[in-house]
């Protein structure tokens, strides 16, 4: 059973269909849009994407707070599309120092599961594997992925909705 520093998890309705929130989901360009990052290639199991921040289209008070990151790099794994179900990832969170090597640490699991309920969809996202993370880079690496996530999910809300 994972510990409470080792997941984060969050719930959201959103007023949306939930083919639109897969196509959100799911579509590299339209995921890089509402969450703020370009990414060089499109989603398939496997596929291992470069992305790089730059602020969101959706909102621009959360894009001006993005603009400190613009440009950092990441990496992601795309591990399992299921569609219209279920899309997940892997990448190194909170990778925010330009020099640092994170090739070397583990990945964590970023999973989006849609279920769809009456007027909307149902969407949770989990994240999954902080406690193998070096424990220099544990605890700060969770804390600003739980409050990204929250931000996130808004911002997806928007996104769907307009």
């Amino acid at each position: 059973m994972p510990s409470s520093t080792d997941r984060i998890e969050k719930k959201v309705f959103l007023k949306a269909p939930r083919s639109r929130v897969w196509k959100a989901i799911s579509d590299a360009r339209e995921f890089g849009s509402w969450f703020g990052v370009r990414l060089d290639g499109a989603f398939s199991p496997g596929a291992q994407i470069r992305g790089k921040m730059t602020p969101t289209t959706v909102d621009p008070e959360v894009a001006k707070m993005q603009k400190q990151y613009e440009g950092f790099a990441f990496d992601f794994v795309v591990d399992q599309i299921e569609p219209e179900r279920l899309f997940s990832f892997r990448w190194h969170p909170y990778a925010i120092e330009p020099d640092f090597d994170y090739s070397r640490e583990p990945m964590t699991l970023v999973v989006f599961t849609l279920e769809e309920v009456s007027g909307g969809t149902q969407l949770t996202v989990t994240e999954t594997g902080f406690d193998k993370l070096p424990p220099s880079r544990r605890a700060k690496a969770f804390e600003m992925n739980e409050g990204g996530w929250a931000a996130q999910i808004r911002l997806l809300g928007k996104y769907v909705a307009s």
